[in-house]
């Protein structure tokens, strides 16, 4: 019994930890992007925010909501989002399979914000 309490305690501090990692990852993304990152906490909001940063139109929201499509789409921001901080392939390939790594090295590490899917804006 006690075991058990023991356990599901570890875990929901073990989950609550992660939260605070991914939640203070894409907070700095944001802000070296540029943005403000409380838009981070916002549902939906930080969507069209990193859609906004990796240079794509606000109705490819639409398309994370058709299944099958949402999993292209989401590899494909991946991708540019990866881009967005002059990386490449594999990088975006530890977004995605070991993302509780790679989102804090991208928000914490020198990586700088290079534009729209890496494209240097010139003023």
């Amino acid at each position: 019994m006690y075991q058990d309490d023991y356990l599901s305690s570890n875990i929901i501090i073990f989950i609550v930890v992660l939260a605070v990692i991914s939640i203070a990852a894409q907070w700095r993304i944001f802000e070296k992007a540029g943005k403000p990152g409380w838009a981070s906490l916002i549902p939906i909001y930080n969507a069209l925010v990193l859609l906004e940063i990796v240079g794509k139109p606000w109705w490819w929201l639409l398309m994370f909501l058709i299944p099958g499509v949402n999993f292209i789409f989401a590899v494909w921001m991946t991708n540019l989002l990866a881009k967005s901080f002059g990386q490449g392939v594999g990088f975006t390939i530890g977004l995605l399979l070991l993302s509780i790594i790679f989102y804090p090295m991208l928000a914490f590490g020198n990586y700088e914000y290079k534009g729209p899917a890496g494209i240097q804006h010139i003023n």
